[in-house]
């Protein structure tokens, strides 16, 4: 377990009605950016992230939608703090690529869901370096994905 599952570990521990709010605190002050956006941690887990964000003005494209960049931030984000969950310590995790198709109008608030596969968690456990390709599922408030995406994040020794 490294640092951030610990913490995130005992987290998950409270009750289940503040565990949202302490998740979202701790990122939200851990990436700057979150915070300024507004993006809500739902869930956290070795294998599972939940990141969602509201339709607010300080968010919105021209047309009112949720802007493409907001939703490439939830993206990163689901994936990124599901993927530092499971980086030794001694690694930094670091996002190399990102695809992003915009399919159609979002519609609403947003919600970015990612998945590590148990192959995933055991390279980033074990292997020195490496990477992997982590999709994400991004849903509209009708239950719709108006985006496809895959996250590329590696990790390398850190520097000393």
């Amino acid at each position: 377990m490294n640092k951030l599952a610990s913490i995130v570990g005992r987290i998950n521990g409270l009750p289940g009605f503040a565990r949202s709010r302490a998740l979202t605190l701790f990122f939200n002050r851990l990436v700057k950016y979150a915070g300024t956006s507004g993006t809500v941690v739902e869930k956290l887990t070795t294998e599972h992230c939940i990141v969602t964000l509201k339709n607010r003005k300080r968010v919105q494209n021209h047309i009112g939608s949720v802007h493409a960049v907001a939703c490439a931030l939830i993206a990163e984000s689901a994936t990124g703090f599901v993927v530092g969950m499971n980086v030794p310590d001694d690694k930094v995790p670091v996002i190399k690529s990102m695809n992003i198709d915009y399919v159609k109008r979002a519609k609403g608030d947003m919600r970015a869901e990612a998945r590590l596969t148990a192959a995933q968690i055991q390279a980033m456990k074990t292997e020195d370096k490496g990477e992997a390709v982590i999709n994400v599922v991004i849903t509209d408030a009708e239950g719709k994905s108006p985006l496809i995406a895959k996250m590329v994040w590696a990790w390398t020794p850190k520097r000393r």
